[in-house]
């Protein structure tokens, strides 16, 4: 039998697994944990067959730290059953930094149950254990599960499809209904860590009941797990969470409902500054601005399609099955809305492109569970934008998107942090989509057409697409290494013949535009959380809320500091003065803690010379005039430096 191995033409006899192939090769080490086959993980126990190309995974591939982790999240649920024998045990997939299950149970799990969790976990390890695959007919499978009394497990496997695939993992006493795949043995996790415990509904609704969900991280090595926690307590500290709050940036009140953060003053600063900002740029490359309602009838959202597709995710106003009552729903996008801007009268060739950006208030019925500080919330300001053009104009208008993104985001410092996903449909799921196979495939054919002569490095997601098009998705993590989208550039040739909307082309015909969906920036509350972690809270000064203090040394100081302070704010900085009885060195440390970018110290040489003292977050101290301070803070705001 001949298989292709990390690109080395094998001669193997049959049957022969992933282990005993690469063992015979002489590729297998202490590192090698998975492989990856026809674009399938799969475990090292996986047979082969003839014509197979496979690849080799470690720890330091995604694939096979999915693989690791996922291993992890079997050996916790084991040690659950031990410790807690009439648990139920639910979901526990990989996650990014580490993985979870979802457990029913009576006993909370405290700080005390997590750490008996973890020893019972390092039996298990020192067990090491062979994981064992299996496969069940349907009722066969529903009978072990009933017989382990996992009704959770149960309901999963009635709920797949007729035909599908019903495997599971056997390690020691432990069986657990899983697709799998995972390691040779439990001995293979040396480290691992339970890090805590939270509440999650089962399946993510809040109809049902309220599980426990424990998380914990799992690493090949010590050393690696003890810099992942290094790194961890950085984050911590960088963390808009905990920073947002200390900076009085924004809070968050228990009686106002979660995902609905206030922003105090200092953050509301912040925000205004970058819409003003942002504003300012679109229309300076050719966008018209508009102001449309925050809600529609729920007849609206169903010309869209938002209201077959989307319904679980809005705020509804009324009963929206009760078709003799009217009802709205608060807007979860804009498009539907800008596209009246376009309708507003007939339209000709010559008026295309028509840019159309919207400072947008959006809302989105988000899961409690997926709340996140400024991250994810369900009240959210967005820089929106639809660009409706002509076929022909479909190639520049994409590049002149993802050059405005780009130079937004390297402004403010984050692009260097960005990657790129092509998110597609999923063909087994056109429930979800509208159009038909032949759209899609043309849609997504441009788009990556598009990318391609763009230069742009993407990994392609698939049911990712929004429900009317492909989309490129620009992505960013945050401190603790979870992804979220930060802009997005759609092309869309759906929605615009569903609202009529039409342009009399060069021979008089009636024709459909294709339409771009995107977003400068992004949403601004999650870039106002980004940057807060970025920059650790020291902002850069053209965003800074408090660019300069001012502080005087002594009472004797105070009149002239209130001068210079008029001086700033005259020419347009934002100057606060501490004229309070406090020492010096008490204004400074406190000034520093709000990283306020220069402080002016004033003492009774400033007064004689018409000068300050520019001390600046790094300790830094230089006399200059106030004059030369002047022209330099508002050169510095004006090259928006970094």
């Amino acid at each position: 039998m001949k298989i292709f191995m990390q690109g080395q033409e094998l001669e193997i006899a049959a049957p022969a697994t992933v282990y005993d192939a690469a063992k015979e090769a002489g590729l297998i080490t202490r590192e090698v944990i998975g492989a990856e086959l026809g674009g399938e993980t799969v475990a090292l126990t996986q047979e082969l067959k003839d014509g197979d190309e496979v690849k080799l995974l470690t720890f330091a591939d995604d694939a096979g730290k999915h693989l690791f982790r996922h291993t992890a999240s079997h050996i916790l649920a084991q040690a659950v059953k031990r410790l807690y024998p009439e648990a139920k045990l639910t979901i526990g997939p990989a996650i990014e930094n580490g993985y979870y299950y979802d457990i029913d149970s009576d006993t909370p799990f405290n700080a005390d149950a997590l750490k008996a969790l973890e020893s019972e976990m390092k039996k298990i390890v020192k067990e090491n254990l062979k994981i064992e695959r299996f496969e069940l007919p349907r009722e066969e499978a529903i009978q072990l599960m009933t017989e382990k009394k996992e009704p959770y497990k149960v309901q999963l496997i009635e709920e797949l499809p007729e035909g599908e695939v019903i495997s599971f993992y056997r390690q020691g006493e432990f069986t657990d209904l899983c697709a799998g795949p995972h390691l040779f043995s439990t001995g293979a996790v040396k480290a691992f860590k339970l890090t805590q415990c939270t509440g999650a509904y089962w399946k993510g609704d809040q109809k049902n009941k309220m599980l426990q969900r424990i998380y914990g991280i799992a690493y090949p090595t010590k050393d690696e797990m003890n810099a992942y926690l290094t790194r961890q307590a950085e984050a911590l500290k960088r963390d808009h969470n905990k920073l947002g709050r200390e900076l009085e940036l924004f809070t968050t009140v228990d009686t106002l409902g979660q995902g609905l953060p206030v922003l105090l003053p200092k953050g509301a600063r912040v925000v205004q500054l970058l819409q003003r900002w942002i504003e300012d740029v679109e229309q300076s490359r050719g966008y018209l601005l508009t102001k449309t309602p925050l809600m529609a009838k729920r007849e609206f959202f169903k010309i869209s399609g938002h209201w077959d597709h989307y319904l679980d995710g809005m705020f509804v106003i009324g009963d929206p099955y009760d078709e003799s009552k009217e009802c709205f729903a608060l807007r979860p996008m804009t498009c539907p809305f800008q596209y009246q801007v376009f309708l507003n009268k007939k339209r000709s060739y010559r008026e295309l492109p028509m840019r159309l950006g919207e400072t947008s208030t959006l809302f989105r019925n988000e899961e409690s569970g997926e709340m996140h500080g400024l991250i994810r919330v369900r009240q959210f300001t967005i820089s929106e934008g639809h660009l409706v053009l002509r076929p022909d104009q479909l190639a520049e208008e994409f590049k002149g998107c993802l050059d405005l993104a780009k130079y937004c985001l390297e402004t403010l410092g984050l692009w260097e942090d960005c990657t790129f996903r092509f998110s597609q449909w999923d063909p087994k799921r056109t429930d979800k989509y509208e159009g038909t196979a032949e759209q899609w495939d043309e849609a997504q054919s441009i788009m990556k057409q598009l990318l391609d002569e763009n230069g742009v490095d993407y990994k392609i997601g698939i049911d990712e697409a929004a429900f009317y098009g492909p989309k490129l998705d620009i992505q960013i993590k945050n401190v603790f290494g979870k992804e979220d989208t930060i802009v997005t550039i759609q092309i869309d040739m759906l929605l615009a013949k569903k609202f009529g909307m039409e342009y009399v082309d060069s021979n008089n015909q009636m024709v459909t535009p294709y339409i771009i969906h995107r977003t400068s920036m992004g949403c601004y509350e999650r870039t106002l959380a980004l940057l807060i972690e970025k920059y650790a809270g020291a902002f850069p000064m053209w965003l800074a809320p408090e660019q300069v203090r001012i502080l005087p040394i002594g009472d004797e100081h105070i009149d002239y500091a209130r001068g210079v302070k008029e001086r700033l704010v005259a020419a347009g900085l934002r100057a606060e003065l501490d004229d309070s009885s406090n020492t010096i060195g008490y204004k400074i440390r406190a000034t520093q803690m709000q990283k306020v970018p220069y402080m002016l110290v004033i003492g009774a040489k400033e007064m004689e010379t018409d000068s300050v003292a520019v001390r600046n977050r790094a300790g830094e101290t230089e006399t200059k005039t106030v004059a030369q301070f002047l022209s330099d803070a508002l050169l510095e705001v004006a090259e928006k430096r970094r």
